[in-house]
């Protein structure tokens, strides 16, 4: 089985780091897209973060992974066999990296039911499809935009709804699709469509590193694992450990996470402010707002969340303004947040939280 190289011995890319990690706590918020150049390993940091995910509970003889302690969200076969009386046997899994091919169909993503055996022997048969393989893992789409539209539609809905619904001929199925998404694309082979590259939640540029430092570290780092990687990645482990279980705290604690009224309406400001079309956005920064609460370990939002969210939320959202010219940075979108709503008291922040300086860790708090 080959090495996988360490996510935390990735250098710079903060702002995908720290995408990718908030949908690993929250895989609702509804994926990542990362806008690659040439010359930048797309796939890496996807199965990096795959491979240091927590171990999840499953159904150990369901093929699509259901959760045993989440009944609501069971498959079709795992309710009917609790309905007959049978205990589901359960087992632990490592998370599952799934690649979606570019020439997959709509029937090959969503699975299909045949109706000629349900009309010939009156048994509902159903053929698992990719989102069954990624239900609690992550699905790797390499060059999205050029998947066909209708199927990236397909798979933005399974990965907004939680669930996978197939229907024919008034046959039924519906199975869990709760999956991590991640797709990448080299904006030079095409865009995706406005409608669609806005249904991506999160969206990522990455560029070359320009600093020299850091581009000897990644040389230096990558012969390294070249020579021995099952030696660097050992090297590794503690800080991959570390990580997977702020994850797993983080994933405990999340549906804990509080916000006000206060923190809609700053997020509504921002968004307005910024001319941003429909409501999708609003929800987004929500949802990433508390995951990088959950993340931190503190169950209430504040505007600094908000502004950490807003940097992965908004760039793909807006047409023109203050990203065309140049990023703006949380700090950036931190002092609008505030000039919108007037310096205010403090949002949840503790007064030693207050004076700490970042830490380049997905936007925390140096203790």
């Amino acid at each position: 089985m080959a090495v996988i190289y360490p996510f935390t011995a990735i250098v710079g890319q903060e702002r995908m780091r720290r995408a990718l990690v908030l949908n690993a706590i929250n895989p609702r918020i509804g994926g990542v897209l990362i806008r690659v150049e040439r010359g930048t390993a797309k796939s890496t940091a996807a199965r990096a973060l795959a491979a240091l995910l927590p171990q999840v509970k499953v159904v150990s003889d369901c093929r699509f992974n259901c959760d045993p302690d989440s009944p609501a969200t069971w498959c079709t076969e795992c309710r009917e066999r609790v309905d007959r009386g049978e205990v589901l046997p359960i087992s632990v899994e490592t998370t599952s990296f799934v690649n979606l091919p570019v020439s997959a169909t709509e029937d090959r993503v969503v699975g299909t039911l045949d109706i000629e055996r349900a009309i010939q022997k009156g048994e509902r048969h159903f053929e698992a499809g990719v989102l069954a393989a990624a239900n609690r893992g992550l699905l790797y789409i390499d060059e999205v935009n050029l998947l066909d539209d209708h199927v990236v539609d397909v798979l933005l809905d399974s990965a907004a709804m939680g669930m996978n619904i197939v229907e024919r001929e008034g046959i039924s199925f519906s199975h869990p699709a709760r999956f991590i998404l991640v797709g990448t694309m080299n904006p030079e082979e095409g865009d995706l469509r406005p409608q669609l590259l806005d249904r991506f939640a999160l969206s990522v540029d990455i560029f070359g590193i320009r600093d020299t430092r850091e581009r000897v570290l990644i040389m230096e780092r990558n012969l390294e694992f070249e020579r021995d990687a099952a030696g660097f990645r050992e090297q590794w482990i503690p800080k991959e450990q570390e990580l997977s279980q702020r994850i797993e705290a983080a994933r405990q604690i999340i549906d804990s996470v509080t916000h006000t009224r206060r923190d809609l309406l700053a997020i509504a400001s921002l968004t307005a402010s910024l001319n941003v079309d429909g409501h999708r956005a609003d929800l987004v920064i929500l949802k990433a707002a508390r995951a990088q609460a959950a993340f931190e370990g503190r169950k209430a939002i504040t505007d600094r969340d908000i502004a950490l969210a807003a940097e992965l939320a908004l760039p793909h959202r807006i047409k023109r303004g203050p990203f065309q010219q140049s990023e703006m940075t949380m700090e950036e979108l931190q002092d609008r947040i505030e000039q919108l709503q007037g310096a205010s008291q403090s949002t949840g922040k503790t007064s030693e939280e207050a004076g700490e300086e970042e830490d380049e860790d997905f936007g925390q708090k140096k203790k």
